[in-house]
């Protein structure tokens, strides 16, 4: 059994993905538990990295500052910020990375989408990410590229190719809830590293 903390998880289903399978699973947001579980910290990840955790995967981690689809406010920024602003989000987005990436934890996993110059630059330690997978490749007919960072871990092999693939999220119109639709997490993908990955020794992950 692994003790796994989830970061940047209210939905609890990366979570439950590890705990269905034995796992001593946690999730960790500065929202509470959408399901109300128990077993779930409300607060900043940061603070209990160092409490003895075998796996840390960080499910959605804020990226608006980082990822290069937003490249554009850092030199034009939208209505209501100033580019003061932009670069400071930027330098917070980039050292709360940093630290999920460089935590005391043997296995890491950070979800994100593909960078600008800007951010890498400002993570410590920054490699590229190992893999991109996408929803249709673990069940889901959906688009939607994520890069997975990963630390003494496999790549994720795809668990179930389908068709009638739809960018929904990239669709999704302009509703009070759509940034959490955008940050939930999908379940086919948790499955899959739980399987993969939940039970593994430390000497078959290491690179």
């Amino acid at each position: 059994m692994a003790r796994v903390l989830v970061a940047c998880e209210f939905s609890g289903i990366v979570r439950r993905a590890f705990a269905a399978r034995g796992h001593d699973a946690w999730s960790c947001d500065l929202l509470p538990a959408e399901d109300r579980h128990n077993k779930h910290i409300v607060g900043d990840a940061r603070a209990i990295l160092g409490d003895g955790w075998d796996l840390l995967i960080v499910a959605h981690p804020p990226c608006t500052r980082l990822c290069n689809s937003g490249v554009r406010w850092l030199t034009t920024p939208p209505p209501g910020k100033n580019l003061d602003q932009m670069w400071r989000e930027l330098d917070e987005g980039a050292e709360l990375f940093s630290a999920f990436w460089n935590a005391p934890i043997h296995r890491i996993c950070v979800e994100n989408p593909v960078m600008h110059r800007h951010a890498k630059e400002r993570i410590a330690n920054y490699l590229p990410p190992a893999q991109s997978v996408q929803p249709w490749q673990f069940g889901h007919g959906e688009t939607k590229r994520t890069c997975l960072w990963l630390k003494n871990l496999a790549p994720l092999m795809p668990t179930r190719i389908v068709t009638g693939r739809i960018a929904r999220v990239h669709r999704m119109g302009e509703t009070a809830n759509r940034w959490k639709e955008r940050s939930r997490f999908f379940p086919g993908i948790a499955d899959a590293m739980a399987d993969q990955w939940g039970d593994l020794d430390a000497e078959r992950l290491a690179a």
